[in-house]
């Protein structure tokens, strides 16, 4: 159940009459930052005294005298300018947990209008393997899934796979040209991520041949009048913080210019410093040409193209699977941009038969009234875009789904692309559907930069899996040694233990960042103990679920006593009403997530859940408390914290573990 839903439906009736849509000042209930204050705090009285020229107390104490309380609250209290403090009565309070606990749904109701939700998320290249950026999109969009179904909408989930394109272009290059076929027969997307990575090296490598000479002038340029504005400085009569405005902007323009030359010059020394690497370039100065002939086979039908395709798709897929099924994630449905090829023309025909598409430089693009850059959906060469797929991807899914919402889980980067993609779906009739990038930031090194490897490439998100659990393993194996002889973990437990402690590590470290920030990957703080933290988390489950097992208490027929009014829960320790009061706030976390969609607003309240159960269990004796009543009612908190957490974390697609 969700109190600050109780308390804004009985506001919204208090306050009919007052002359303002009462809307937006709801949004202005919370729950109180000091217990002292009270549970919750509703501070709409301010903006309301302001917008109706009166005193704020007074407006407070109108509201009050209209609203209904008596029931399930007691007296509200205005404090200060005009803040409404109010507090649940205690037994209504017991009464609500009570119900949460009999409920195999904890209490949380399902949405009254359910929404069916295209959520669109993972997408990854298959011709690459899954790096570091990839959980990112994977891990946020596997978690609103699970909780927007939780919550009762009708959840689609869809990985548009990258499987078309430049990438494979580059792999049919590479195969033709590179290809080492003992290592392809044992590992064979080992070798084809090889292939990709070699011949896209030797693509940049003669396209900054091309650029260096340009680049190296604009340096000179942008030198020489940064040195020109450092002699003018010395002389000038002009405003002097004039000049250093100019001579800032200057050494900017200057240190890009310089910041440019270096990386096309890595590139090229990377490739001639490297007798092997030269020996494979040599000769090749058409080999971005050669990849783009490659890709145009493949994409007009090419027999021997196609075939090659289908033969490396299907091990693209598994490789890819094997990272989903570690990390417990799975699709409604695994659509490549391939399946969306033949939609592609006649959809660009209806747009420019429709006036919606014109040319502009001998391609075709979508213009918008406040847009100077159109939106392209084919090249002068005939070629479709990402744009154009993604058009048809709208299309489809529209038709298939008819959804009230698609959600793109994509990183911040792309959010000019959606932005006129959605300002696009309206000519093909998505007016009334909700379309949202839920954009999220980069996985950044200890160094501020996206987080690499030490050659520089991508980290593999495979291997970031396996180093995760391996780390997890020691831990787990070191605290093992330390367990009396007859409690020690078998090496099967100890290896399920570190994968799931180790997995959920990773993932909950992604999920509790606000996904719009960076972040800077850690294990050891990932693996912490302490602090908000999967292994924390994890490890608050298993001590409460040790409770029962150290009590030999049947949680069960507990559960049951207070379902058939037995017992009836009373709260008498404020510890006991702590944390009574936080467990009643779980369903207004998953709330909370699904306006904005921002997982990190459920793993703040199970951190919060969990210090304030810590703060219980040091206050509150559970099975060493004589009085039978009393230990049965904080047995029922503690069974309610466990399944509250196991059931956090499952909906943010992390395990749980009985024992740590």
């Amino acid at each position: 159940m969700n109190v600050i839903k109780i308390l804004a439906d009985r506001f919204s009736v208090a306050l009919e009459g007052i002359g303002v849509d009462p809307a937006p000042y709801l949004d202005l209930i919370r729950p109180s930052q000091d217990a002292k204050f009270g549970d919750y705090q509703a501070n709409f009285a301010m903006p309301l005294g302001k917008k109706l020229g009166k005193s704020p107390r007074e407006v407070a104490a109108d509201i009050v005298s209209k609203f209904d309380y008596a029931d399930f609250f007691e007296a509200p209290e205005i404090a200060g300018p005009g803040f409404i403090n109010l507090r649940v009565k205690t037994d209504c309070l017991a009464d609500l947990v009570q119900k949460e606990a009999c409920d195999e749904r904890l209490g949380v109701e399902r949405v009254a209008k359910p929404r069916r939700i295209v959520l669109d998320y993972s997408a990854p290249n298959v011709a690459k393997p899954l790096h570091v950026g990839h959980i990112r999109s994977t891990m946020i969009g596997n978690s609103l899934s699970r909780i927007l179904r939780f919550l009762g909408n009708d959840v689609v989930s869809d990985n548009h796979l990258g499987d078309w394109g430049t990438q494979f272009g580059m792999i049919f290059y590479g195969y033709r040209n590179f290809l080492d076929a003992e290592a392809y027969s044992k590992a064979p997307v080992d070798e084809l991520a090889r292939l990709y990575r070699l011949t896209r090296q030797l693509v940049d490598y003669y396209d900054a041949k091309g650029k260096i000479g340009q680049l190296e002038e604009s340096l000179a340029s942008a030198q020489k009048a940064q040195a020109d504005a450092a002699e003018r400085a010395k002389t000038s009569a002009e405003n002097p913080k004039a000049i250093a405005k100019e001579r800032e902007r200057l050494a900017k323009q200057t240190a890009v210019a310089k910041e440019n030359v270096e990386s096309v010059r890595g590139k090229i020394d990377a490739v001639e410093s490297s007798p092997e690497l030269a020996k494979l370039a040599a000769g090749r100065e058409t080999i971005g040409k050669d990849v783009l002939m490659e890709t145009s086979k493949l994409h007009h039908g090419d027999a021997e193209n196609r075939a090659l395709w289908q033969q490396i798709i299907p091990l693209c897929l598994a490789e890819v699977d094997k990272i989903y099924k570690r990390l417990d994630v799975t699709f409604d449905e695994t659509l490549g941009e391939s399946f969306y090829n033949d939609m592609l023309g006649p959809l660009v025909q209806k747009l420019v038969d429709e006036g919606v598409a014109r040319k502009t430089e001998g391609a075709l693009g979508i213009f918008f009234p406040d847009q100077d850059v159109p939106m392209l959906i084919q090249k002068s060469d005939g070629a479709f875009l990402y744009a154009t797929t993604d058009l048809a991807t709208l299309e489809y899914r529209r038709d298939r789904f008819h959804p009230d919402a698609i959600l793109y889980v994509v990183d911040f980067r792309q959010s000019h692309h959606f932005e006129q993609l959605f300002e696009a779906a309206k000519f093909i009739g998505m007016e009334n559907v909700e379309l949202a990038h839920v954009k999220f930031g980069t996985v950044l090194g200890d160094d501020g930069k996206p987080f690499k490897t030490r050659s520089g490439d991508s980290v593999g998100l495979k291997s970031l899996l396996d180093e995760a659990e391996a780390r997890a393993y020691a831990v787990v194996a070191e605290n093992n040694a330390s367990r009396p002889e007859g409690e020690r973990f078998s090496e099967e437990e100890m290896r399920e233990t570190a994968r799931r402690v180790g997995i959920g590590a990773l993932v909950y470290a992604d999920l509790s960042q606000n996904r719009e920030s960076d972040y800077v990957f850690s294990f050891d703080k990932m693996l912490a103990m302490n602090g908000n933290t999967a292994t924390y988390m994890q490890y608050a489950y298993a001590r409460v679920r040790s409770i029962f097992t150290k009590g030999s208490v049947d949680v069960e027929a507990l559960r049951e006593e207070y379902a058939n009014g037995t017992r009836t829960l009373t709260l008498n320790d404020p510890a006991e009403r702590a944390l009574a009061f936080e467990l009643v706030r779980f369903q207004s976390a998953l709330e909370n997530v699904s306006k904005d969609y921002r997982p990190n607003f459920l793993t703040a309240y199970l951190y919060d859940l969990a210090n304030k159960y810590s703060s219980f269990f040091e206050r509150c004796p559970v099975l060493k408390t004589e009085d039978e009543c009393i230990r049965s009612n904080r047995l029922l908190l503690c069974d309610l914290t466990a399944r509250t957490i196991g059931l956090g974390l499952n909906l943010l697609g992390i395990q749980t573990v009985e024992r740590m």
